[in-house]
């Protein structure tokens, strides 16, 4: 029997155990790079990851459904949108046809005919001798105060810089000038004294030559900004158009997947969204083509006619001025006149170019009038104001053949009399009155169809976003009752 050997010594030919060697340590400080596992693939930027996520999605039919329901809600969001944003403008644009740039040109044309008007009735007081006319009086202050009025009114919505601003400034310095000269004319008058003329002379030469021309910037301008605000509101949304029909497309073609998947007609959620975006689209064309028509005939027959009126009352307040004028100066301005260079009277051959400019029923801007008025209460008044046109040339013959004869108190006479006289200024009333009559008119036409213009897009902003919403969420309910399926 043997024993084990006492003591802790190990049993020969077995070495003793030893403890695992431990590897150097590093010492505290930052921590060294990662390395890269050898043939681990790189990473891949994160948009690459979502795509190929997006693909694998794809090769499934629920992930199909939900890209498909996903584009058709943002494509209906999107046609809503552009709808909302391109009738919002043309809306603001009819409104401001409506209420602003029309306004605004027709006040640009009433001060130009007010500061033309004064300043024949300053004439006509001039020529009545010492003693103005009350009524003569009253007309010139009544065309001053308009004047001003409206000047006021411009200078509030003239842009700081614009054409229309300076020309507002300009006038707003030459009006207070202008109304000085004409008080010394009627100061210089009163005393008989010869200096009076020439005053008048020198206040129609600031009118003719510097507040005039300005005037008519004015009104220029103000035109200019009553046409841009019709170019920005007439133009069909093309956009807007074109995505509603792509949206439609979209939506038949998800509607016709469906069915050949699934043999169901309808899906309720895409036959909502579908009829609410036919209705958007439907809503806008109809809306922006009956909004186009009233504004076209707003233009047509309302600013065009208002424009070519306009020009004929100032054409014969220039030519009452002239005539006027012809009789205050007595020949003391000439010009020299055609190709032999004949000496004629200034204010004479400036009075001829205006009743030329003035036409005839037939001609010239009456002639124009009467072809654009589309109806009688349009045309009467301007074939009225021609026959007195008419009529007011051979009163000027008879007033000149008088004057030229050296009958200067006939020829006052046949000018600025009493009606017993037959005076050219009786016809001028015509003419003035019956062109008003025209222009009242003219201007009911222009702003009824200017208001059924507008009044055709009115909800169409509002009304394009809430259906768009709506279709959107017809679109996703509908894809969603198919996803349902699949649960």
């Amino acid at each position: 029997m043997t024993y084990p050997p006492n003591g802790s010594a190990a049993p020969p030919g077995q070495a003793a155990p030893s403890m695992p060697a431990v590897p150097p340590q590093a010492g505290p400080g930052p921590a060294a790079p990662a390395q890269a596992v050898p043939g681990a693939p790189p990473r891949r930027p994160a948009w690459m990851e979502s795509r190929d996520r997006l693909r694998a999605a794809a090769t499934t039919e629920p992930g199909r459904l939900r890209i498909i329901g996903a584009f058709l809600a943002l494509l209906v969001v999107a046609f809503g949108a552009v709808t909302t944003w391109q009738m919002s403008e043309r809306s603001a644009a009819a409104n401001s046809v409506l209420n602003r740039s029309q306004p605004l040109s027709d006040d640009a044309a009433a001060i130009y005919r007010s500061l033309a008007d004064a300043n024949t009735a300053a004439s006509s007081g001039f020529l009545a001798g010492g003693q103005e006319p009350a009524q003569v009086r009253d007309r010139y202050n009544r065309d001053i105060d308009v004047a001003s009025e409206k000047l006021a009114n411009a200078a509030s919505n003239a842009g700081s810089g614009s054409s229309a601003a300076d020309s507002v400034s300009k006038l707003n310095k030459l009006l207070p000038e202008y109304t000085g000269l004409i008080e010394r004319a009627r100061a210089s008058n009163r005393q008989g004294l010869p200096l009076g003329g020439a005053y008048l002379r020198y206040a129609n030469d600031k009118m003719q030559n510097h507040m005039l021309p300005a005037a008519e910037q004015l009104y220029t301008a103000e035109k200019q900004r009553l046409n841009s605000d019709y170019a920005d509101a007439k133009p069909y949304p093309w956009f807007a158009i074109v995505l509603g029909l792509l949206a439609l497309g979209a939506l038949f073609w998800a509607q016709r997947r469906n069915y050949r998947r699934t043999n169901r007609v309808l899906n309720h959620g895409l036959v909502a969204a579908t009829a609410a975006s036919t209705v958007v689209l439907l809503w806008l064309v109809a809306g922006h083509s009956f909004a186009r028509s009233g504004l076209g005939e707003s233009y047509d027959h309302g600013v065009k006619s208002l424009n070519v009126l306009n020009d004929a009352r100032i054409s014969s307040l220039k030519a009452r001025s002239n005539e006027n004028l012809t009789l205050v100066s007595r020949g003391a301005e000439t010009v020299e006149v055609g190709a032999d260079k004949e000496i004629k009277d200034k204010f004479d051959v400036d009075y001829q170019a205006q009743m030329k400019q003035l036409g005839s029923a037939d001609s010239g801007l009456l002639g124009k009038a009467a072809a654009i008025a589309e109806d009688a209460e349009g045309k009467n008044p301007v074939k009225a104001a021609a026959e007195n046109v008419s009529v007011w040339k051979d009163r000027h013959k008879t007033a000149r053949d008088s004057d030229d004869a050296g009958d200067y108190k006939g020829a006052l006479a046949k000018v600025v009399g009493d009606k017993s006289d037959e005076p050219t200024g009786e016809c001028f009333d015509n003419v003035d009155s019956a062109l008003e009559t025209a222009l009242t008119h003219e201007r009911g036409e222009f702003k009824q169809a200017a208001k059924d213009g507008k009044g055709a897009m009115t909800g169409l902003p509002v009304g394009a976003a809430v259906l768009a919403v709506l279709a959107a969420a017809g679109a996703v309910l509908g894809i969603g009752r198919r996803l349902s399926e699949y649960r």
